[in-house]
């Protein structure tokens, strides 16, 4: 079973970048048929990305008002994303509305699985907080053990 992961982000605002950088720490782990892909977070970019997808895993920033650092995890496959959560996108057409999108076109991978992590500083130029960064690994703990879980089966 081939598995997708996309981190969403952008590198110049601060902890937006986490999705990416989630991504680029998971190329160290040793998961087989794994792809990874950096990505700014646009919409159809994203339904490209994984339209021909088995599982999917997506990484990015959120806002959701709670502590910095929260980790949210979503079965999107199954269940509609909060759309205020993702609202720190560059794009009109944001990873949730990708994510409805895909659900009404037929398009939505069989599993996709979302992952957000609460981020406190979105400044141009600022660098990720600590408390974000620690989720980061977190999230790449989780996501190596459901991959590992997966090929197992």
């Amino acid at each position: 079973m081939s598995v997708l992961c996309i981190g969403v982000g952008n590198e110049l605002r601060g902890d937006d970048v986490v999705g990416r950088l989630v991504v680029r720490l998971l190329r160290y782990q040793p998961l087989p048929d794994t792809t990874f892909v950096e990505a700014t977070g646009e919409g159809v970019a994203l339904m490209e990305a994984w339209a021909d997808a088995e599982t999917v895993y997506l990484i990015d920033a959120v806002s959701a008002g709670q502590p910095s650092g929260t980790i949210y995890r979503f079965l999107a496959h199954v269940q509609s994303l909060p759309s205020q959560f993702f609202s720190y996108s560059t794009h009109a057409f944001s990873v949730a509305e990708a994510v409805e999108m895909a659900r009404v076109l037929g398009q939505l991978p069989p599993q996709l699985t979302i992952y957000g992590i609460e981020g406190e500083d979105f400044t141009a130029g600022a660098p990720i907080t600590p408390t974000v960064e620690k989720a980061a690994h977190e999230v790449i703990r989780q996501i190596s053990a459901e991959i590992q879980t997966l090929h197992n089966h």
